[in-house]
């Protein structure tokens, strides 16, 4: 019996409208979003921690009836062959991303990873083998495709009311504190891996295109916690039809996250384009006339994991797959190797046959209080 196939079978013996689901890191996002967002994700359930920090996986076990077992790193291979799960959600640092992937995939196991997808293209590259090989289902945690501001800001840029879409421009700052894995450079952190990232995204699916040319500049003051990463970095984007997409993303200014997009008759401004609670504004105008709607707060990680969930129950392909995951990647190597060399640097990635629409739209009421962590702070240094 394959992998697969005893996957499926103590599958049949669950509940077959609910996965059964393991964390995979229990740092700072999985603990104050992803966790507890399974109480608003009605097709999934909580069955099983992994992490190799005991003080976490006892009280974290505690606070939540469901979880049956809990694990450590070394056990991980024991986690996939129990029959306990059918997916785990990945949220260790990006360099353990691929690893953690493709050992799941080659038990049977569904993948949902938190983005970045991966450190480099070939690590992107076998994580999307290793889920065709073994015919299970891969999904990049792209939370902002299942979100209502920006789905519905891609219907207004599709619908043609601000003209022809021409310019992209956004800002991503926040303060990250010096001992915060996002500005260690050996387990994939950066400013461009971390929050760039939703910059290059929220460009791709508004322009409704890839870049062909790119090019990247980075800038840091002499201080301790940016001795591996850039504090900031500034980035064009190049799309067909001459579009220009511009964006800055920084850990060391204060917190601001807003996009607007320009066309040719009016434009649309987001913010908070990428924040994961609160809620989000949009100001449209067209020919000198504003208008301006509010979009109330959900809890956006309970609608990844219904989507998923809902994906494996039907057998459909999700949308932000491998695929998607693996062209913000090529870019921004390109970034990289743009920063390295001053020069603007081509690219070439495959065109997307699927993209967010507004049909993916799934809203679960906010998180309605705030979690204790532990052992764990967010990147400002809050614990």
């Amino acid at each position: 019996m394959t992998a697969t196939q005893s996957n499926q079978t103590s599958r049949s013996q669950t509940d077959s409208k609910k996965i059964r689901y393991a964390v995979i890191g229990l740092g700072w996002f999985a603990q104050s979003a992803a966790i507890p967002a399974f109480a608003h994700a009605e097709n999934s359930e909580l069955v099983a921690l992994v992490s190799d920090d005991p003080t976490k996986l006892g009280e974290i076990v505690d606070q939540y009836e469901g979880v049956q077992r809990i694990f450590s790193y070394e056990e991980y291979n024991d986690l996939l062959s129990s029959g306990l799960i059918d997916a785990v959600y990945i949220a260790l640092p990006n360099h353990l991303h691929c690893d953690y992937t493709v050992r799941a995939a080659e038990a049977g196991i569904h993948v949902l990873c938190e983005k970045p997808m991966a450190v480099t293209v070939e690590e992107c590259e076998a994580m999307i083998e290793a889920a065709q090989k073994n015919n299970i289902k891969l999904m990049i945690a792209y939370r902002l495709h299942l979100e209502e501001a920006n789905l519905q800001a891609v219907e207004i840029v599709n619908s043609g009311q601000i003209g022809e879409p021409r310019i992209f421009n956004s800002l991503f700052s926040q303060q990250v504190e010096a001992n915060n894995i996002r500005v260690n450079k050996e387990v994939g952190g950066g400013t461009l891996d971390d929050i760039g990232i939703y910059c290059i995204n929220a460009a791709r699916y508004l322009f409704q295109d890839e870049p062909v040319e790119v090019f990247a500049t980075s800038a840091s003051k002499d201080e301790d916690r940016f001795q591996e990463v850039a504090e900031m970095t500034s980035v064009i984007l190049r799309f067909p039809g001459d579009r220009l997409a511009s964006f800055t993303c920084s850990f060391g200014a204060a917190k601001v996250s807003n996009y607007q997009i320009v066309g040719t008759k009016g434009d649309l401004r987001v913010d908070p384009a990428y924040s994961t609670q609160g809620e989000i504004r949009h100001v449209l105008t067209i020919d000198g006339e504003k208008q301006e709607q509010t979009f109330e707060p959900h809890d956006q990680i309970a609608a990844e994991f219904v989507y998923f969930s809902d994906c494996i129950l039907q057998n459909k392909n999700p949308e932000p797959s491998g695929h998607e995951g693996l062209i913000d990647i090529k870019i921004i190597r390109a970034l990289y190797h743009s920063i390295e060399t001053g020069a603007f640097v081509q690219v070439n990635v495959p065109e997307r046959d699927r993209r967010p629409e507004a049909e993916q739209t799934i809203n679960r009421p906010p998180l309605q209080k705030k979690t204790d962590l532990i052992h764990a702070a967010d990147p400002s240094g809050q614990s």
